[in-house]
């Protein structure tokens, strides 16, 4: 398998990674806005022919068609904060190969009712061009990371072999995570996780479909395993609340994080003071976003695993009925970042995020996920994926209540 990595950051590092011990992968090209970043995975790869480095602006369509058509890629994976998934989306589309991302197509807020109503749903550009990709026998497979992605394999995988029926499908992700030297250091992208944390979050019932609330609502005490302990998580916008429902039979669909006080705060201020505008506003002579000016004021997350102490949860609490009596599970996969570091050099969020991806490829290169059009994870036979996840150091666990 070829394939089109696009986007080096923390997450696409530690895809390259992964991808490298595994014989099927033939080639993953290197692309970046940011050419100084390719030298430093590529050095860290050592392989330089295998894991060929590319300069790309992600949000120009026709130039990632160009480094697709010169590497005759076979998938082209979106490894970039969703705010470029259009142009990449559509470049895999024109040049004609599997596509695959781990967050989709950007939501925006019902212009009067947002915190009942939704307005554009996240995926809906994506999920409104599935006959094209069918008609042309492509497939696109949308939000294949750690949440979304193998939180809904774990979805599909309660409905077909632990529950009779389910009432509550509910991502719950915590960790106790200690970034040490920063006063405020997120793990992960700010930009998206501004994205995610600030938006209405959206939740599905049956009875009445996807509608919104407020951010941080409806707070719950979640008891993480493995030392994590007990954590309040709260309502935030998230991929599998609009993917579960679309193969799963369930009651209720939620996605709830265990943000923490400070965190919370954090981003509340950041809204209060316009800092989390993602549009463009003019300082002296310079037009630039105050919410990437957010970002560059932050450490870059992919370099943080050697400041980093604990572990991260993810996982699927699901509740429902089976031989007809009440039963509930937590699916999930802990992730240690000192032992992340130590076997990948990349810190555990990232890497968390990172291996289920490579994960789908197996799966695809080998014949044993198939189809065509714009699918979810919950599309597909878990059964296949969560049998390799041990294979590649990170196995899942099922606690039962």
């Amino acid at each position: 398998m070829k394939v089109l990595l696009v986007g080096v950051g923390g997450v696409g590092e530690a895809i390259a990674v992964i991808a490298k011990s595994q014989p099927w992968v033939q080639q993953v090209v290197l692309s970046d806005y940011n050419t100084e970043r390719i030298k430093e995975v590529q050095e860290k790869l050592g392989d330089t022919q295998r894991f060929p480095g590319e300069w790309v602006d992600a949000s120009q369509q026709e130039k990632i068609e160009e480094l697709a058509k010169k590497y005759k890629v076979d998938l082209i994976m979106n490894a970039c904060d969703p705010s470029f998934n259009v142009p990449i989306f559509e470049a895999a589309y024109n040049y004609g190969c599997t596509y695959m991302d781990m967050a989709m197509s950007l939501s925006e807020p019902h212009p009067t009712d947002p915190y009942r109503q939704c307005g554009v749903k996240l995926g809906d550009y994506q999920f409104e061009r599935t006959e094209l990709w069918e008609k042309k026998g492509l497939l696109a497979i949308l939000g294949l990371g750690v949440e979304p992605g193998m939180a809904d394999v774990f979805a599909r995988y309660a409905q077909d072999y632990l529950f009779d029926e389910i009432e509550e499908i509910g991502v719950r992700d915590g960790a106790n995570l200690e970034v040490r030297g920063y006063e405020f250091a997120p793990n992960f992208s700010i930009w998206t996780t501004i994205e995610e944390c600030l938006n209405p979050p959206v939740i599905w019932e049956a009875d009445k479909g996807w509608y919104t609330t407020e951010p941080f609502s409806e707070p719950e005490v979640f008891e993480f395993p493995e030392g994590i302990g007990k954590i309040e998580c709260v309502n935030v916008e998230h991929e599998e609340v609009l993917l579960v429902p679309r193969w799963v039979k369930c009651k209720r669909v939620t996605f709830k994080y265990g943000l923490g006080d400070q965190f919370i705060n954090v981003l509340k201020t950041l809204k209060m003071l316009g800092l989390d505008n993602k549009e463009p506003i003019k300082v002296k002579d310079v037009w630039v976003a105050p919410r990437d000016v957010v970002a560059a004021c932050l450490p870059d997350p992919a370099h943080l695993g050697d400041k980093m102490f604990g572990k991260t949860c993810a996982g699927t609490w699901v509740k429902g009925i089976k031989d007809g009596k009440p039963r509930q599970v937590y699916i999930y996969q802990v992730a240690d970042n000192e032992e992340c570091m130590r076997r990948l050099g990349c810190q555990a969020v990232v890497a968390q995020t990172a291996f289920n991806p490579v994960i789908g490829w197996e799966l695809l290169e080998h014949g044993i996920w198939k189809g065509s059009g714009v699918l979810g994870p919950e599309a597909f036979d878990p059964i296949p994926f969560m049998e390799r996840m041990e294979s590649y150091g990170f196995p899942y666990k099922v606690k039962e209540y």
